[in-house]
């Protein structure tokens, strides 16, 4: 809507959080299938106005108990800076999503920048 009225605009500064989520994927997919689903995970982070920061594939690994009958799983860990709103998305896109088993959502600072001031 345009303001017409000769007075000061307020621009919304969105304030963008460090996020983690770490994945459990299902070993039986190929690298095809999991590349797919991670596109779709970062598509949805860009959608949403966050930015991708890493990608960190830990591999497949054992499990210390079965999940969905499967003692062997394939871990992501996604590291990306997130408006509130996102990740609230992201975990929905996460649970609807075939070949994920579980997943798990920190919040690693409070700000992207909160990182660069420390160090």
């Amino acid at each position: 809507m345009l303001d017409i009225s000769g007075g000061p605009q307020t621009v919304r500064r969105i304030s963008m959080r460090k996020m983690e989520t770490l994945l459990l994927l299902s070993p039986e997919l190929s690298v095809e299938e999991r590349e797919g689903i991670l596109t779709n995970l970062s598509e949805v982070i860009a959608r949403e106005n966050g930015t991708m920061l890493e990608v960190d594939h830990w591999g497949m690994r054992d499990l210390a108990y079965p999940v969905r009958k499967q003692m062997r799983g394939y871990y992501v860990r996604l590291v990306y800076g997130a408006p509130s709103q996102l990740v609230a998305e992201l975990e929905r896109i996460i649970r609807i999503t075939d070949g994920i088993f579980k997943f798990i959502t920190v919040r690693l600072a409070d700000s992207l920048d909160a990182e660069k001031e420390v160090a």
